[in-house]
């Protein structure tokens, strides 16, 4: 039997705990597990690769020593996983928590995987491989310019949810629109969640905009001497397809460019990518999930006092 309110109302088995990078999400999931004997499950997209722990921070070993984590480290860069495939994996682990009567904290910066999980996931038709490169071969150098009028026209509100430059997903939805003649939007309205409504708990940390730039820059400086560039090179050196989802890990590119430019600038063009990474995540949490608790504390402590007052099952823990 878990923590329980004045009212009797027991805590929830499942917390969603959501954010933008470098926002202390970790380290509340953390301290949650630890006081609720709970288990962390990974829902950041980045961080399932074993071969990016140090630039997509991913937990450090001394800390999973401290309550159980699952899904981090578990991909090679090679093999790109969807949201279907992370929503597969985190569907075990939560029925394997469930059975032995844990507490389930679910933690990332990834907006679909919590999508995925609280509103459900469509089961689209899949598109041949060589439909989806003959689209991209008849859009060719124009790219872009060419995919967004037409998605604009076969599905207007999936073109407007796609973030600029994200050739990848545009290609999918113009594929699959195509391929299917029904729209990706349409498909996605065909869901169940995979959460039943009123089984879990959430919350999102938005910190202040400055002070989350400001721990986004100290951070990178971080990884860089805890070895990120190492990760870099490793990682260039074997020569993948630029388009896997590994090498789009946020302040990959940047590093990469080291190798024609300086340290310095390296390292001051990945923060700025990483300050606009955080911006898009903190527009698509206020957007997707307006109606989940906030958490705008800066310092893990005061993090900490206030999920603590949001959730009075929880007031007894320390």
């Amino acid at each position: 039997m878990g923590p329980r309110d004045d009212s009797g109302r027991e805590a929830p088995r499942i917390w969603l705990i959501a954010g933008p990078t470098a926002s202390g999400k970790s380290a509340l999931a953390l301290r949650l597990a630890q006081a609720v004997g709970g288990e962390v499950i990974n829902a950041d997209s980045m961080q399932l690769y074993r071969d990016l722990c140090v630039l997509t921070a991913r937990p450090p070993r001394e800390e999973t020593l401290l309550a159980p984590h699952h899904l981090f480290g578990v991909a090679d860069a090679a093999d790109g996983w969807s949201v279907g495939r992370w929503l597969e994996a985190a569907r075990r682990e939560l029925d394997d928590i469930a059975r032995w009567r844990r507490v389930a904290i679910v933690v990332g910066g990834t907006g679909l995987y919590f999508r995925a999980l609280t509103q459900g996931l469509a089961e689209i038709p899949p598109v041949p491989r060589e439909a989806v490169d003959a689209l991209a071969a008849e859009v060719g150098a124009a790219g872009e310019l060419a995919l967004r009028p037409r998605l604009a026209r076969l599905d207007p509100e999936a073109e407007l949810r796609i973030a600029p430059g994200d050739i990848q997903r545009l290609l999918r939805a113009v594929s699959v629109a195509e391929h299917t003649g029904r729209s990706l939007t349409a498909w996605q309205a065909d869901t169940r969640p995979t959460l039943a409504p009123g089984s879990w708990g959430s919350v999102v940390l938005e910190p202040p905009r400055e002070a989350l730039y400001a721990r986004c820059d100290a951070r990178l400086e971080r990884m860089v001497a805890a070895g990120a560039l190492d990760e870099v090179r490793a990682l260039m050196a074997r020569n993948l397809d630029p388009a896997l989802p590994a090498l789009k890990s946020v302040g990959y590119r940047e590093l990469a460019a080291h190798l024609a430019t300086s340290l310095e600038t390296a390292i001051a063009l990945a923060q700025q990518e990483t300050r606009r990474y955080a911006k898009r995540q903190m527009t698509w949490f206020r957007n997707q999930t307006g109606d989940w608790p906030r958490l705008t504390a800066v310092a893990p402590e005061d993090q900490w006092r206030q999920f603590l007052a949001l959730n009075p099952a929880l007031t007894g823990l320390r």
